[in-house]
């Protein structure tokens, strides 16, 4: 589920509106919010859809749903990333990349994926950003919309 362009590597997530899987993007950021574990404000932004590759945009997507998240304190941030990668498994996902990026900053990146709900996490921790900030990139398998729907694309 990693890599988004690579339709064979992306598992079908089942059957569902573009709403209905909006939805369901936004339960998982949820989880993965409160396994963050610190107070703190996540961005209010909305899920998005986008075509599967290789596969008729009118009947198959993927949603995807970008946030972030900024601690009320600046020092809060130290050992989250450590705390996600024992967290994250307990939780039903596989961390299948951990580690600095090559970026001048070092920012720690992990990648995870959650093959009974069918979605991957990407979370970027910005340590010298100011203030200090969580990205996170929630991107689910592929949904085919049901019978006589269309994908509807927000």
């Amino acid at each position: 589920m990693t890599d988004a362009n690579d339709s064979h590597d992306i598992p079908s997530a089942g059957t569902s509106t573009s709403e209905e899987a909006a939805a369901d993007a936004k339960k998982v950021s949820s989880e993965i919010y409160d396994l963050i574990g610190i107070k703190g404000k996540a961005s209010n932004t909305g899920a998005g859809v986008t075509e599967c590759s290789g596969k008729d945009r009118e009947k198959y997507f993927q949603i995807f749903h970008p946030w972030s998240f900024t601690p009320a304190s600046a020092d809060q941030l130290g050992g989250v990333m450590e705390r996600l990668k024992e967290e994250l498994p307990k939780h039903g996902w596989k961390v299948v990349d951990y580690g600095p990026d090559n970026s001048k900053q070092k920012n720690v990146n992990l990648t995870a994926d959650n093959d009974e709900k069918k979605y991957s996490v990407k979370i970027v921790h910005f340590a010298k950003d100011n203030p200090p900030s969580l990205s996170l990139m929630v991107v689910s398998g592929c949904y085919q919309v049901p019978d006589g729907e269309k994908v509807e694309r927000f």
